[in-house]
C-alpha cells in the first residue's frame, strides 16, 4: 500500500516503519489483573489493560513477589523519615527494607535492557507509589509524604523517563500528557535507531515544533539553539542532549492557554487560503476551547480540515495534530 503523503495524513513526513513496533512500558503487575497483592487480590485497571494495552507492550514488575515475598503475605507500610523510610510489616514489625532496596537496585539495572518509554506505578503502594504514600511516625500518625521504595529507585535511575500512577491517570489532562510524552519518546528513539543523523534530528525537531510549543515556548527555543549547533557536537552527545531537553519540555503541562496560543500561532500560516469567515470561525472555536466550552478535539479537528483544504505543508507535517492514536480519544476530554 502506498504511504500517504504529509498533506493527506497530517503525519510527520519522517515517520519510520519502526514506529509500528509497540511501545514498551513498565507497569505494576497487579494493575494487569495478576493476583500478586498482599491479600491475594489484584487491582486490574480497565483503561490500561483494554484500551492503552492495544498500543503498548507491558513489562510487569511486582517488587514484593520479585524480591521473594509470598502471596498472600502480611501487609506492610512505610515508617520513619519520609526521605529514607523503612518498609515494615504492620502486625509483626518485620523490616524488609534491606531486602527491597537490594532487589530494587539490581532490578532497575536489568530494566535498562527493556527499552522502556515509561512506567505506570500502583498508587499509594509502599513499594510502588510514586508520590503521596503514607509514612508513619513513631506515634503511629501518618503523613502522605512518601514514595515507594522501588518507585524511588526507578525514578532516581531513570530521572527523565515518563512515569505516572494509575490514580493520577484518571485525570484526563495528566493521562493525555503522559501518553503524549510516551509516544513522542518512542518516535524519537525510532528516529535515532533508524537514522540517527544530524539531518534526521533537524527533521524531527521541525515535525515536533508545535507540540513542544504547546508545552513550553522557552524550552522550544533552547532546543532550537541546540539544533542550530548540531554540526559542533558529536552525534551521540547531540542526541542525548536533545532527548533530555525534549523530555523536560514535555513534562510541563500543556494548558488550555498554551494550546490556544499554539493554535493561534498556526493561524498565521493561513494567509490567502481561508476566507475571512473561515478565519473568524477558527478564532472563535479556539476561544471556546480556551474558555472551557469545548474540548481540544474540536479546534484540532477544524484545524486539520483547514490544513487539508489549503495544503499547508508545514502544518501538515506537525505531530501536534496527531500525537497519539485517535482511538484513545484523549483530546475528547481535555
Amino acid at each position: 500500500m502506498a504511504r500517504p503523503s504529509p498533506k493527506a495524513s497530517g503525519r510527520p513526513r519522517d515517520a519510520s516503519p519502526a514506529v509500528a513496533q509497540k511501545i514498551r512500558l513498565g507497569i505494576s503487575t497487579c494493575l494487569l489483573g495478576e493476583r500478586v497483592r498482599y491479600d491475594g487480590g489484584h487491582k486490574r485497571d480497565p483503561f490500561l489493560v483494554e484500551t492503552l494495552g492495544r498500543h503498548v507492550e507491558w513489562v510487569p514488575v511486582c517488587p514484593e513477589v520479585e524480591c521473594g515475598l509470598p502471596v498472600p503475605r502480611e501487609a506492610m507500610h512505610l515508617v520513619g523519615d519520609p526521605a529514607s523510610p523503612c518498609l515494615v510489616t504492620i502486625r509483626t514489625g518485620r523490616d524488609h527494607t534491606a531486602r527491597m532496596l537490594t532487589w530494587a537496585a539490581e532490578r532497575v539495572r536489568q530494566l535498562e535492557a527493556e527499552d522502556l518509554c515509561g512506567f505506570v506505578f500502583k498508587s499509594r503502594s509502599p513499594s510502588s507509589g510514586m508520590e503521596r504514600v503514607k509514612v508513619y511516625d513513631e506515634r503511629g500518625s501518618a503523613a502522605k509524604t512518601g514514595t515507594g521504595l522501588f518507585a524511588r529507585a526507578f525514578m532516581d535511575h531513570f530521572p527523565l523517563l515518563p512515569v505516572e500512577d494509575e490514580g493520577r491517570l484518571h485525570d484526563p489532562r495528566l493521562r493525555e500528557n503522559f501518553i503524549e510524552r510516551v509516544f513522542c519518546l518512542k518516535r524519537y528513539r525510532d528516529m535515532v535507531r533508524s537514522r540517527g543523523t544530524r539531518g534526521a534530528l533537524v527533521d524531527f525537531h521541525a515535525d515536533h515544533k508545535l507540540m513542544l510549543m504547546s508545552h513550553s515556548p522557552q524550552r522550544l527555543r533552547d532546543m532550537g539553539r541546540l539544533v542550530a549547533r548540531a554540526k559542533e557536537l558529536r552525534p551521540a552527545r547531540l542526541m542525548a542532549e536533545y532527548e533530555a531537553l525534549m523530555l523536560k519540555a514535555l513534562r510541563l503541562e500543556a494548558t488550555p492557554k498554551k494550546h490556544a496560543n499554539c493554535l493561534q500561532h498556526m493561524m498565521g500560516y493561513f494567509k490567502a487560503g481561508l476566507t475571512p469567515d473561515e478565519k473568524q470561525e477558527m478564532l472563535e472555536t479556539i476561544d471556546r476551547y480556551r474558555t472551557g466550552l469545548v474540548p481540544l478535539v474540536v479546534p484540532i479537528t477544524l484545524m486539520q480540515h483547514y490544513v487539508r483544504k489549503t495544503g499547508e505543508a508545514y502544518l501538515a507535517r506537525q505531530t501536534y495534530l496527531n500525537p497519539h492514536p485517535l482511538e484513545l480519544k484523549l483530546r475528547n476530554h481535555v
